[in-house]
């Protein structure tokens, strides 16, 4: 007689019914997160001389343009008198009047940056938002096109993937089917961010690979430069386009590879996640080259690896992180993205680090967190600014070209 198994087999209905009471976690937090009836809102609000520090001019510059009209006057409390704070609309009008937004010359390229790493966990989501919200204060237009069917992004800026995105009408998905719109202007949508638009994305976005390898036989080009084409149809209402790919090696994250002209790698510096940051360099260049003899070569701006998730406190990822520095001198940002409790938090809550307000951003942690995207960020504008010749008469004043 056969003896049973220590561990019976898991059946197809058990994992169903272990789906099932995972949906029931998720469904329990997004009715924490995203309450019903509300909608996300920036609460940022700035006082004169911060204004006046974003803008570019001077505290009595925008009193006198106010007094003018040539700006509205700001709202001021009734008890006190005194100016309850610019929001960043109010700040973009000023810097419309006093012509100082930092938008892209009429010839210049628009800026179109892939996030890129085939291996999950390595901060792909964080750069992304956090960069755009970044432009968005120094006033750039910016687009964020969700290309990963987990959607971290797109729950980011407020929007339920299950719910609030619908796959045959608001993703990329149907720009991907055969006979899908000849634009990707039916699926952006304005964000609470002023400035930044978002393509978002939900589960069904999966579903363009099948979609892909449908059609990849018979229509190689067609597939491969699809997305290409769909963002040159909307990038002349854009500085920058920002793309968050799928962590894996497939159609769509070849097709974002096509599209960028420029990337930045994220990549921890630990020995796992490392390791898989080589691997990714190596595939890549493989599969650009293979790429190149069927749809033509594509040659980037700029390519730089970004450390994430670094923490000094650990001797592995200073030696790690030493060696990065060793090995890539000219292909690694000078600025690295620390381990952050700020981060986690915010994120836990689906917010970012940029759109924190009230007392916790004066603790010495959320500064500290600030400096470290700041920097990262600020390295990454200069790296954009130096695509646009109508930017170098001032990234030489600034002493940057």
């Amino acid at each position: 007689m056969m003896e049973q198994p220590a561990l019976p087999p898991v059946t197809l209905t058990e994992l169903d019914q272990l789906a099932q009471r995972a949906a029931t976690v998720i469904a329990r937090l997004r009715d924490r997160l995203y309450a019903p009836g509300t909608e996300k809102q920036l609460d940022l609000t700035f006082n004169v001389r911060k204004a006046a520090e974003m803008v570019g001019r001077s505290e009595k510059l925008i009193r006198d343009a106010e007094g003018d009209g040539r700006l509205p006057m700001p709202d001021k409390d009734p008890d006190t008198g005194r100016r309850t704070g610019y929001n960043l609309a109010d700040v973009n009008r000023m810097r419309e009047v006093f012509g100082t937004l930092p938008h892209r010359g009429p010839n210049d390229p628009a800026m179109v940056l892939a996030v890129q790493n085939f291996k999950g966990g390595v901060g792909k989501s964080t750069v992304t938002v956090h960069l755009a919200q970044y432009l968005a204060l120094k006033g750039y237009r910016v687009c964020v096109v969700d290309c990963d069917s987990q959607a971290s992004t797109t729950s980011m800026f407020g929007l339920n993937p299950d719910v609030d995105v619908d796959e045959d009408e608001d993703t990329l998905y149907p720009f991907f089917r055969h006979g899908g719109p000849k634009s990707l202007h039916y699926a952006l949508r304005a964000t609470y961010w002023p400035g930044v638009a978002l393509i978002p994305a939900n589960l069904g976005l999966y579903d363009a690979e099948y979609e892909f390898a449908a059609r990849m036989a018979r229509e190689q080009s067609f597939v491969l430069d699809r997305l290409r084409a769909g963002i040159e149809t909307i990038q002349d209402q854009f500085d920058v386009i920002l793309m968050d790919p799928p962590p894996a090696l497939g159609m769509l994250s070849l097709s974002v590879l096509r599209a960028a002209n420029a990337l930045i790698i994220p990549a921890p510096p630990n020995n796992i996640d490392f390791g898989s940051t080589a691997h990714f360099l190596k595939m890549m260049g493989a599969t650009l080259n293979e790429l190149a003899e069927h749809g033509g070569a594509r040659d980037y701006a700029f390519v730089k690896i970004l450390a994430t998730k670094m923490n000094d406190q650990k001797s592995a990822h200073i030696a790690i992180k030493r060696m990065m520095d060793a090995v890539f001198p000219m292909d690694s940002l000078s600025a690295v993205l620390k381990d952050s409790a700020e981060i986690d938090n915010a994120t836990a809550n689906l917010s970012s680090v940029y759109e924190l307000t009230g007392p916790g951003t004066r603790t010495d942690t959320h500064k500290r967190c600030r400096a470290y995207l700041d920097a990262v960020n600020r390295e990454i504008e200069v790296l954009i600014r130096k695509t646009w010749p109508s930017h170098y008469p001032a990234l030489r004043k600034e002493g940057l070209l």
